[in-house]
């Protein structure tokens, strides 16, 4: 299928692409890998009279160790942070989702800041930067805001972004020594988009006694969800199957996924029970730095 007629631009600095921003409004589209735009436009769910793509300007790429975060410009591939040995250590469950981003051919194109400025509630990125509590850099015309993961999605392809801001950087916190983390979907075949799935972290304390946890799920709603009720149900109580049964079925309990020709809502519901008790059980075998 062909696309709509649009105009495109290559604008070489953040202070061009905002002056393409301010000039189109609504009409304007950032597109960086185009691993998911590209399919909208041939399918003719989105019409932007203008494209701007931003893989030219410098400042967008690269990740960098931040310290306490790593911070991945908006134009660092999907396939260079899946290889990186910095992504690896210190953002393990990053480093556990990125392979089921599709196929390599997507993750050589695709790009950290647009799968999160996409805002696909079955994506994995979203799910990952809800749970380990990320921050978006943005940049409009007043300047640079930093945006929480958990205020960043608003629903089905929505975010906090104005028409006359975009997505420069996203700052993912590092993973304390002591923690475990676990990222699981399940998918018709791999490379699909998911059905449902989950990212959690557990922190043990010394008695063997849950400190934290973090659970989101996503493919069951229009945004990534925490369950917090179940997260804080978990603090204080040993690390064990019955524990972490419990909190899968606190966690699902009030989740109304749509059913779609893959899956009745019933279905989906059972699914990410499954996966959260997965996630949760793989994450407390993973604390305290084993792997």
């Amino acid at each position: 299928m062909k696309t709509p007629p649009f105009a495109y631009a290559a604008p070489d600095s953040i202070e061009e692409v905002l002056a393409l921003l301010a000039e189109h409004g609504d009409e304007a589209k950032i597109i960086a890998g185009g691993q998911s735009l590209v399919p909208m436009l041939a399918m003719r769910l989105a019409r932007p009279a203008q494209l701007v793509d931003v893989t030219r300007v410098a400042a967008l790429g690269g990740i960098e160790d931040g310290g306490g975060f790593v911070a991945f410009g908006a134009t660092a591939r999907e396939r260079d942070a899946e290889r990186s040995a910095l992504v690896a250590e210190r953002l393990p469950v990053l480093a556990e989702a990125l392979p089921h981003i599709g196929h390599v051919a997507i993750r050589n194109r695709g790009t950290i800041g647009g799968s999160i400025a996409h805002a696909d509630a079955s994506a994995e990125l979203p799910a990952v930067a809800v749970v380990t509590d990320a921050e978006m850099v943005v940049r409009g015309p007043a300047g640079e805001r930093v945006v929480p993961a958990d205020g960043f999605f608003r629903g089905h392809f929505t975010t906090a972004l104005a028409g006359d801001e975009f997505l420069v950087e996203v700052r993912v916190p590092v993973a304390e020594p002591t923690s475990g983390w676990s990222f699981q979907e399940v998918a018709r075949r791999h490379g699909d988009f998911a059905l449902v799935g989950a990212a959690a972290m557990v922190a043990l304390g010394g008695d063997g006694a849950i400190d934290e946890s973090r659970i989101c799920l996503f493919g069951v709603g229009d945004r990534p969800v925490r369950a917090p009720e179940a997260e804080a149900a978990l603090v204080g109580t040993p690390a064990s199957a019955d524990a972490f049964a419990a909190a899968a079925a606190a966690a699902v309990a009030d989740l109304e996924p749509a059913a779609d020709t893959h899956g009745s809502r019933a279905y989906k519901q059972h699914l990410a029970g499954v996966v959260v008790r997965r996630a949760l059980t793989a994450a407390a075998e993973r604390a305290g730095g084993s792997s």
